[in-house]
């Protein structure tokens, strides 16, 4: 299945996410670059919320750019299977080499506003991020690094201290849904154990 099929298939679990999933499909459908950072509009990204076997801590990054506890994830950048993008992603910030899908496919939808900023001594022009985020579980006992270049830390957080933790006022309610999605999700989720 293509990410537009994906898209076109998920079931938006709330009123921001059934927006965003209609706005999503409408830059797929008007954009044909919308995989990679050439789009200087939108384009996509693929997030993780990672939680440990017990189900009762996430695993977040100190993000060096927002200066702030968040969840790993990064840009398609022409990829657009964004499974594998985020299982990338988890890995290089992390270090986490065993992870494994708890999700059926996307686990939540989201587009994120990004400020103008400096990466790599390039300005970066305000634009979106039409984020797809996966539910993944790993083994908190695994040794973790960090990835300099992107992050100054790697922790294993309380899940309901998750949201309080971060800095970004924007990313409270996205990272509150996912613990209420993946709560309501709790029975089908141990059953994949």
């Amino acid at each position: 299945m293509n990410l537009k099929e994906q898209i076109e298939n998920y079931k938006p679990y709330n009123e921001q996410e059934k927006s965003d999933k209609e706005i999503m499909l409408n830059c797929i459908n008007t954009f044909k670059d919308v995989l990679t950072r050439e789009n200087k509009i939108c384009h996509f990204t693929a997030s993780n919320w990672i939680i440990n076997k017990e189900r009762t801590k996430v695993l977040m990054i100190y993000h060096n750019i927002y200066k702030s506890w968040a969840w790993t994830g990064g840009h398609a950048d022409g990829d657009s299977n964004l499974l594998h993008v985020a299982l990338k992603e988890a890995e290089e910030e992390t270090g986490l080499k065993n992870l494994k899908l708890l999700s059926d496919g996307i686990f939540g939808i989201q587009i994120l506003t990004v400020d103008s900023h400096i990466k790599r001594e390039k300005f970066i022009s305000s634009h979106l991020h039409l984020d797809c985020c996966f539910l993944l579980e790993a083994n908190e006992n695994e040794i973790l690094k960090i990835k300099e270049d992107e992050n100054s830390g790697v922790k294993w957080i309380d899940i309901e201290k998750a949201v309080e933790i971060t800095n970004e006022p924007k990313m409270k309610p996205i990272y509150r849904k996912l613990n209420e999605k993946y709560k309501s999700n709790f029975d089908k989720l141990i059953k994949k154990q």
